[in-house]
């Protein structure tokens, strides 16, 4: 089992995201959470609702960012009003670190507001390593980056998705944030053995671990959050946790939001195999997954 020098957290087990549905019964009933994870950009404005809904919660838990809009990947700076408007939140949440998507979404001040998946090659590895370190500097708060789940490939791509996630985060020192569902997405949409991308990455670097559901089309299949994880998601959830230990583990349920009892019941399925792990002598092969 690797040693984790990220995961320094290992008092934290499993979260569940802040979502607007669930706001009234967590502040009335203050359920038995280990944390919640927030999107960063919806708790940018000072004052109003979202302002006095986090401050509560900061009474009660501990509260991860996770961003979506720092764009690792494009090829100007960011901008430096949302800089300062993270360093404000990182100082007010005391978020023990901070993430966000190894992507490219924005071109000349251009946003697109979504995720897009970046040519693998060693010079937007070195780029995106840059702006990871840059960024880690002015917040001073660890960063860990998520990789994508994805549906289109790149020609220009020298380097698997495995080997370009490992380039940057060893060139710019920083976490992984392990996303399995994305790892299951895109080896199905891309036609490679998902166990192969995590035997190949630096495990050592997992600082967290979001799992979550996916739909399924005809020839692809989308990471949608809108329901609870598939069994082959669950299972290699088990494999990296067998291989890494004990990590913070995400529940990701984002669109057609059940009841908070149901989202929280679903993501407590992951304590069952982070517990499994303490007691384990030995990891699952990697010839072992079916």
């Amino acid at each position: 089992m690797a040693a984790n020098q990220f995961n320094a957290f290992s008092h934290l087990g499993v979260g569940i995201g802040l979502r607007i549905p669930h706001y009234d019964h967590i502040l009335s009933e203050t359920p038995p959470v280990d944390w919640f994870e927030i999107i960063s950009e919806n708790f940018l404005v000072d004052g109003g609702r979202p302002s006095h809904i986090l401050e509560q919660i900061l009474e009660h838990y501990t509260v991860i960012m996770h961003g979506v809009s720092l764009y690792f990947g494009s090829p100007r700076e960011t901008h430096s009003d949302h800089l300062r408007g993270l360093k404000r939140l990182v100082e007010k949440t005391k978020t023990p670190w901070l993430s966000d998507h190894l992507c490219w979404g924005s071109v000349d001040g251009t946003y697109t507001h979504d995720l897009l998946p970046l040519p693998y090659t060693k010079g937007v590895a070195r780029a995106a390593a840059n702006k990871i370190r840059e960024t880690r500097d002015f917040l001073e708060v660890p960063i860990a980056v998520e990789n994508l789940s994805s549906y289109v490939e790149y020609r220009a791509s020298t380097m698997t998705e495995w080997e370009f996630l490992s380039e940057v985060v060893e060139s710019a020192d920083c976490g992984i944030l392990l996303d399995v569902n994305n790892i299951y997405v895109s080896s199905v949409n891309h036609q490679f053995d998902p166990y192969e991308y995590v035997d190949n990455i630096p495990l050592e670097r997992v600082a967290q671990i979001h799992i979550a559901g996916h739909s399924t089309h005809e020839r692809f299949i989308i990471d949608t959050h809108d329901r609870a994880p598939i069994d082959p998601v669950w299972k290699l959830y088990a494999y990296v946790i067998s291989k890494i230990g004990h990590t913070p583990t995400l529940l990701e349920w984002d669109a057609r939001i059940p009841s908070f009892e149901e989202v929280h019941c679903e993501a407590l399925k992951a304590t069952q195999w982070l517990d499994s792990v303490k007691s384990a002598s030995l990891p699952l092969k990697s010839g072992g997954h079916g």
